[in-house]
């Protein structure tokens, strides 16, 4: 594990009230912390959470080997870990846990309020590590790890499948989806309902900034549109020439409408 990506967004909370926290992102290497909670002069933090519920040092995150840890500091309240892709799932720590290690990818963080809404945070673990299928028989100290650890499961990878979709389906050498298309095409699944331009914004950020750590040719224009377009073309190219998506993969997309035989 590479290190882990912490991002509080401004207002911090389900309220979205501006004054609660400025957005503050940082990038976490194995064996670093960052602490949270209100803070003060005396007791400093690196993610600052205004509410009078909140304690003034209410817990810290440490970066293990292979994952991430959460100490709860607060003696009365339990703390959520959410996977904001996982159908409900989440973790409870409870008050004093120390070091409980978090195994999703992707999780929000959420600490209850005396406002009756919550304050939360995420924290993306890009470098979650899958076995090699291929070495099963291997032990763990000679394992195989992937050098772009996808999970098929996850969102961001049908994003990538939409993206590639018209280049695996041999309908334009040229043509990438734009993020109103993708919204549209991820609609029907299950988790694409509540898809927005912006989501399937970030989920492509995130592809390209953390899972295969590209640094596309788009960084380097001036016109925002640009970039964005550069970098989703590079994305795609990457995919498409180390076969991370393959035709195989089409079959996670929901049906074309009046799509006929290939």
């Amino acid at each position: 594990m590479s290190g882990i990506v912490i991002h509080l967004p401004r207002g911090g909370g389900d309220s979205g009230e501006p004054g609660c926290a400025d957005a503050v992102t940082l990038r976490l290497g194995p064996g670093e912390t960052a602490r949270f909670g209100r803070g003060s002069a005396r007791t400093p933090v690196e993610l600052r959470l205004d509410d009078p519920a909140i304690s003034r040092l209410a817990g810290e995150i440490r970066v293990a080997d292979d994952h991430w840890q959460l100490s709860n500091h607060s003696t009365t309240q339990s703390y959520l870990v959410e996977n904001p892709e996982g159908a409900g799932e989440y973790l409870r720590v409870p008050p004093r846990r120390a070091a409980a290690p978090i195994p999703f990818e992707f999780s929000r963080v959420v600490l209850p309020t005396r406002s009756g809404t919550t304050v939360a945070f995420q924290v993306f673990a890009p470098d979650h590590v899958y076995l090699d299928p291929d070495s099963t028989g291997a032990g763990w100290g000679s394992r195989t790890v992937t050098a772009y650890s996808l999970d098929e499961t996850a969102m961001y990878f049908l994003v990538l499948v939409a993206l590639c979709e018209p280049r695996l389906r041999d309908e334009s050498p040229l043509a990438v989806p734009t993020t109103p298309q993708i919204v549209e095409r991820l609609k029907p699944l299950a988790g694409g309902a509540g898809l927005t331009g912006r989501a399937v914004s970030a989920h492509i950020d995130y592809l390209a900034e953390e899972k295969m750590r590209l640094r596309g040719p788009g960084e380097g224009e001036s016109g925002r549109g640009a970039r964005r377009n550069g970098k989703r073309e590079t994305v795609v190219a990457v995919a498409l020439r180390f076969g991370l998506v393959r035709e195989e993969h089409l079959g996670l997309l929901p049906p074309r409408a009046g799509a006929g035989p290939r």
